[in-house]
């Protein structure tokens, strides 16, 4: 499968470490940056660019909150890096503390946002643009919010907000082939100016073939994990992904030496990946936590 518009983000770190508190060390982030770079991933989302302050009694590690002395850490100095993505929640940044994008050592933001929240998301967006970032917003759990909401919601994003993709984000793993065509199809009524994205989790061993429906639909964003890691039953694999996408730019050889050597142990102390449980949740389109 060839489409050169078809753009891989690699999410292991920022989804990864919901499953360990984010608690990875800046060594361990660089390896992984270095293995999704010489892979030719486009973006490496390095985590939460959220601030501290939010956060009063919460132990995590530094990609929950991530600074930019952080970034650089990991980043800085790999040869054709990928570009470096964060996620924001709305009303958890402090816009004060934000430099303009020439300044910062990442690219893009994606803000995440449920359906109900899509204003704040929105003019959170737009102010990152304003500071010269490329943008996204993740539209949340939509398995669950797929009503006229969700119309209103896509309606507001391709209208008022300057981003550059709007992502579908099945948080619970729920959702099957049918519904990754229906929610395109629907989606493109009103999305027309910007691109699709879709993130998937894998409760229901689902993520990797729902990425393929979404690209079969001309969604060109994908997010992927290496070796699956992510929130509960984890996410597309990545070395799946760069297989099935015959695009010559991309090489899961790197990935591949980064799951013998750092994942297949990390798989050993930090549970991720499907089990009873989590498919359980995904089958009844519930949070799996």
């Amino acid at each position: 499968m060839y489409r050169e518009q078809i753009k891989v983000l690699d999410c292991t770190i920022r989804d990864g470490g919901l499953v360990n508190a984010h608690d990875f060390s800046v060594d361990f982030v660089r390896r992984v940056y270095q293995g999704v770079s010489a892979a030719g991933v486009d973006y490496f989302e390095i985590g939460y660019k959220n601030n501290a302050e939010f956060f009063p009694d919460a132990k995590f590690g530094p990609w929950k909150c991530c600074t930019d002395q952080d970034i650089r850490l990991a980043t800085e100095g790999v040869e054709n890096g990928a570009k470096v993505s964060v996620m924001v929640d709305v009303g958890r940044v402090n816009m004060d503390n934000i430099r303009p994008a020439a300044q910062s050592p990442y690219h893009m933001v994606r803000v995440a946002s449920y359906v109900k929240g899509i204003d704040k998301a929105i003019a959170m967006a737009n102010r990152f643009d304003e500071l010269g970032y490329e943008t996204t917003i993740n539209i949340m759990a939509i398995s669950r919010d797929a009503g006229l909401e969700l119309d209103e919601a896509m309606d507001q994003c391709e209208r008022e907000s300057r981003v550059q993709v709007v992502y579908l984000v099945d948080s619970f793993g729920s959702l099957y082939q049918e519904d990754i065509e229906r929610l395109v199809t629907r989606s493109r009524k009103w999305i027309r100016t910007k691109e699709l994205g879709f993130h998937g989790h894998n409760n229901q061993q689902l993520a990797f073939s729902n990425t393929i429906e979404s690209i079969m639909h001309g969604v060109n964003y994908l997010d992927a994990t290496v070796y699956g890691m992510g929130r509960a039953a984890g996410n597309c694999t990545l070395e799946l992904l760069l297989g099935f996408l015959k695009n010559p730019r991309y090489d899961v050889r790197p990935i591949l030496d980064l799951i013998s050597t750092d994942f297949i142990p990390l798989r050993e102390r930090h549970e991720w990946g499907y089990i009873i449980p989590h498919m359980i949740a995904g089958q009844f389109n519930m949070h799996p936590q």
